[in-house]
């Protein structure tokens, strides 16, 4: 047990913060010269994003890979001695191909592609990312720097532990002075919990790699030019003639990022904005350089220092896309994800993991400044409302300060599943389903500021998607919230037709016009197991089907079937639903059209952990768990099948209890495995071949089960 920081929560938050504002500011440019960008943009002092027409939240590998492979310490212990060929594990767990998290540039073009590529052949990490195996130039790109921030915001004042895992993670894909960049860079932010001296952090960094090594002269060489030159524009010109692009082989070498980072933090230690200026005007990787610049100098300066000057934060407002197998988590934001970095920071320090604020309400506003995603929406004669986070009763709310309040109402909303500007991302896809399904509570506390002009209507609301793609409102019942009043909403969210929700809410609106006040939003939250019906809407538009994770050769818009999917090698699914999902009947028609196995999966919880009921080409049926790429059978019964014929199959799952029904099939299995899966979103899988469904349901379970007992022709096991 070590003692870890008094502020550390809030110095987390700043560092997620920092990383999201400075990938968000680079994206727009990547990898521009520092010519082009003084021609074309001039020096980078805030967002571009809308000069270049491009969406400011996007998926970008920096944060998807950072806040993603830090899952290892999720899913394979908060250990210290956590392993390469763990990470790579939670790699091949949580990466679609060609779909998330890395830039599928091709073998031996990106070196994350090439590390990928390498474990799904079973090339176990570190091998995985070794020069032995790829060659220095693909193993020494700029990958492995860009992904450390977690690892050593799990590590406050643990610089050694931080570079140690940093290096773990960084041998998945990389080796040499790319390795030696990232634990030098992941022992400073570790160091920047506690220190806010620039100088000592180098120190700091430069004692966990080798004094004689490429990265070390770098430094060397950064440190001697920051003292001889007062302008960072003299250093930048000599860091291009000796590091520059031209010297290294590979897309995006790590030595010269590195190079112009460690200038910015030189120049720029106590200044986040000028600091963001310096190292975004330099150009080459913008994103990733100013990601790891923004968390260094967010961790050690706080909120505050991101606060400054100008207004970072409003315009993200803590919004992070995270595209992987775990689709539930795909929209995300910082405060969600700084509780969960801080409370794996606790674990490893042998400290109790702290509770969740206000009872796990998915949107709490617990950090200072937090706004969790949500923004203002007014309709016609709406008038117009800003939000706040303020302090209330002991902790923190968020605030909707209103005017000109009429009948037509205003919105606060946060997005649960992909925006509609989704299609403007020029990076890769978004993996995602949504947060929320139907058949859920949904839940809030408002209380109405004593001083408002008069009482207004609140209420929940939803947006889902419909036809051509259009958002349209769903309202759950209003009630009245009178001046200093409070109020808790309650709303059992209705079927949508097999839309997907993609944002919620609250709703305000005033009997008369010109109402003004302010109305505190204390928390928001959904609970309960769906009742969901997926089939393809009335009126479809394109993002009911982006509301799958898509892990198959081809998921098909041109048959009639509402879902098809085929798989051209090996095994493929499409995977829909969350981790909040636990126990749960799922009930499908399936047909098979072509497969050497065939069928549904449950308690997914990515692409290589899940239970499923398969039918093989053998003639048999089984329930099978997957962990790690190891499958093991459950249960298993002879059943004959045949191509082109629908079948309805009916799991249900509760605690460590599995049911099969299918036809006159029955098979029980129990897992007591301490790796049992006990949540999960659901699959459909298929093998080398074609498989459609028409109609999907994921209901509460109404029975409960117990016992393995095994059903018609069925042999069932108990692990």
């Amino acid at each position: 047990m070590r003692d870890l920081p008094a502020d550390y929560l809030e110095r987390a938050y700043a560092g997620v913060l920092g990383k999201l504002i400075g990938v968000y500011l680079g994206r727009p440019f990547e990898n521009w010269t520092h010519q082009r960008i003084l021609r074309e943009l001039g020096p980078i002092e805030y967002y571009v994003h809308d000069k270049l027409d491009c969406p400011l939240v996007v998926t970008d590998d920096d944060i998807a890979g950072t806040f993603t492979f830090i899952r290892a310490l999720e899913d394979h212990g908060a250990k210290p001695d956590l392993g390469a060929a763990e990470i790579g594990e939670t790699w091949l767990n949580y990466i679609v191909e060609q779909r998330s998290i890395l830039w599928w540039g091709g073998n031996g073009n990106s070196t994350e592609h090439t590390a990928w590529l390498n474990l799904k052949r079973g090339l176990a990490a570190p091998a995985s990312g070794s020069m032995a195996t790829n060659g220095r130039a693909v193993a020494e790109q700029i990958g492995a720097q860009i992904f450390i921030d977690a690892w050593a915001m799990v590590a406050p004042g643990q610089p050694a532990l931080a570079a140690r895992l940093a290096e773990q993670a960084a041998r998945v894909s990389h080796d040499g002075a790319a390795v030696d960049a990232a634990k030098l860079w992941a022992a400073m932010e570790a160091e920047a919990f506690v220190s806010g001296d620039i100088d000592h952090l180098f120190e700091v960094g430069l004692a966990q790699i080798p004094r004689d090594g490429a990265i070390a002269a770098l430094i060397a060489d950064i440190r001697a030019w920051r003292r001889q030159y007062a302008d960072w524009r003299e250093t930048r010109q000599r860091i291009e003639a000796r590091y520059g692009y031209d010297k290294y082989p590979g897309n995006c070498h790590v030595v010269p990022n590195h190079a112009v980072m460690a200038m910015a933090a030189l120049y720029a230690p106590n200044d986040f904005s000028q600091a963001q200026t310096i190292v975004c005007t330099s150009g080459w990787d913008t994103d990733c350089n100013a990601g790891n610049i923004g968390c260094l100098l967010g961790i050690m300066h706080g909120l505050p220092g991101l606060d400054r000057d100008r207004d970072w934060r409003g315009p993200v407002a803590d919004r992070m896309l995270i595209s992987s197998a775990d689709g539930g988590a795909a929209i995300n934001d910082a405060a969600r994800m700084t509780y969960r970095l801080v409370n794996l920071g606790r674990r490893l320090a042998g400290v109790e993991p702290a509770a969740p604020p206000k009872g796990g309400a998915q949107f709490h506003f617990s950090l200072p400044g937090s706004v969790q995603g949500f923004q203002v929406e007014t309709g016609a004669n709406g008038g117009s409302a800003t939000l706040e986070n303020v302090a209330f009763e002991g902790g923190r709310a968020l605030a909707i300060r209103y005017a000109g309040l009429g009948k037509s109402p205003i919105a606060a909303a946060t997005p649960t599943f992909t925006p509609p500007d989704v299609v403007r991302m020029r990076t890769y896809e978004l993996m995602a389903t949504p947060a929320i399904y139907p058949g859920q509570v949904a839940s809030a506390r408002l209380i109405a500021g004593s001083g408002n002009s008069s009482p207004v209507r609140a209420w929940l609301r939803l947006k889902r998607y419909g036809a051509n793609d259009a958002l349209f409102d769903v309202d759950g019942e209003p009630t009245i919230l009178a001046p200093g009043a409070e109020v808790g909403l309650r709303w059992r969210i209705p079927d949508l037709d097999g839309q997907p929700i993609q944002a919620i809410g609250v709703a305000l609106a005033a009997p008369g016009s010109g109402a003004q006040g302010v109305v505190m939003l204390d928390f928001l939250r959904w609970d309960g197991p769906p009742d969901l019906h997926l089939r393809r809407p009335r009126e479809p538009g394109d993002f009911w089907r982006r509301a799958w994770v898509n892990n198959v050769s081809l998921f098909s818009r041109n048959f009639p079937q509402a879902f098809r999917i085929s798989q051209d090698r090996g095994e493929g699914m499409i995977i829909h639903g969350s981790r909040q999902w636990t126990d749960y009947r799922f009930a499908a028609d399936l047909t098979a059209h072509l497969a050497q196995y065939a069928g549904l999966g449950f308690r997914v919880q990515g692409l290589r952990r899940r239970y499923a009921a398969l039918l093989t080409r053998s003639g048999a049926l089984r329930i099978v768990k997957t962990y790690d790429g190891a499958t093991r059978v459950l249960a298993e019964a002879h059943f004959a099948w045949d191509f082109e014929t629908r079948y309805e199959f009916v799991i249900e799952a509760v605690g460590r209890n599995i049911r099969c029904v299918l036809g006159e099939a029955i098979l029980e299995a129990r897992d007591d495995e301490e790796n049992a899966l006990l949540d999960g979103g659901v699959a459909l899988i298929i093998c080398e071949g074609a498989l459609s469904s028409n109609d999907i349901r994921v209901t509460p379970v109404s029975s409960s089960l117990g016992g393995t007992g095994p059903g018609a022709e069925s042999e069932s096991a108990s692990n």
